[in-house]
């Protein structure tokens, strides 16, 4: 225990600030929620273009809150395991631009996704709202919104029993645009943006350490690690299983954006520091 709370007292000082500032937001926000049932999702949280809760500050302030403990403690333990000896290397002004930055990135990608979607939604929408039937309605539940409550599958059924009820129809036509209305307005939290950036680069510059997995406990060299898990992130964004609350493309965005900011200052640098 003493030895980890040295490890702790000896981070260096944007590693250690990061840490702090996303324990205190948590803290905040579950104070804040419990006490006075604010929202701090609807303020601070990601949220696409398309919402009414949209507001630019949101790709910058959604890096430093988190859902619960467990989903801090992985992100905030991978920023200790990797963040600290990028941080050494680097210097911490250079780490700190590269947090931003691809935490920034991993936000801009997830955004751009989330606009092709609304956009394939809305043209859904269009469509059923033109020629409104049961099984298009079927149909746009299945492509764009996966599960949904029973009562909603048992109001298709029912209308599908008089497909011509005047009264369904516009009923149905309300509801698929509260679905999307629903959807837009889902939040995104996290550091993971940035943290999967500081994988990417600590895989780029030490691509030999052998890392030990808990799941299986077998070493694996981190530059494997990395080249895995970012497959693994690319096979999942595009397969978009229904109930996924997992952003897979911001994952994707701060890889991506990191191997590009690492590749630019090692073409710009006489030496990678």
């Amino acid at each position: 225990m003493s030895q980890f709370r040295s490890s702790l007292l000896n981070l260096p000082p944007v590693v250690k600030n990061l840490i702090i500032i996303n324990v205190l937001v948590l803290l905040g926000t579950m104070v804040i929620g419990d006490r006075f049932g604010f929202s701090m999702d609807n303020l601070f949280a990601l949220h696409q273009p398309a919402s009414e809760y949209f507001k630019p500050h949101q790709f910058i302030t959604h890096m430093f809150m988190h859902g619960g403990i467990g989903h801090l403690f992985f992100n905030m333990f991978a920023l200790f395991m990797f963040g600290r000896v990028l941080e050494q290397v680097w210097g911490s002004k250079r780490f700190l631009l590269y947090y931003m930055i691809t935490g920034l990135g991993a936000a801009a990608l997830h955004t751009f996704v989330g606009l092709l979607d609304y956009s394939s939604m809305k043209a859904a929408a269009n469509a059923f709202a033109n020629t409104p039937t049961p099984d298009l309605m079927l149909q746009f539940i299945r492509e764009h919104m996966g599960p949904v409550k029973p009562w909603v599958t048992d109001f298709v059924n029912s209308w599908a029993e008089h497909p011509n009820n005047a009264f369904d129809t516009q009923k149905a036509i309300a509801m698929v645009n509260q679905m999307i209305t629903e959807n837009i307005n889902v939040p995104t939290i996290g550091a993971s943006g940035a943290v999967f950036g500081i994988l990417l680069a600590f895989g780029m510059l030490f691509p030999n350490t052998e890392l030990m997995l808990l799941f299986p406990p077998i070493p694996i060299k981190a530059k494997y690690f990395v080249i895995g898990y970012g497959a693994v992130e690319l096979f999942m964004g595009f397969r978009h299983v229904s109930g996924d609350n997992v952003a897979h493309f911001a994952h994707l965005g701060g890889m991506l954006f990191g191997f590009i900011l690492i590749k630019y200052w090692q073409k710009n640098s006489n030496r990678f520091y």
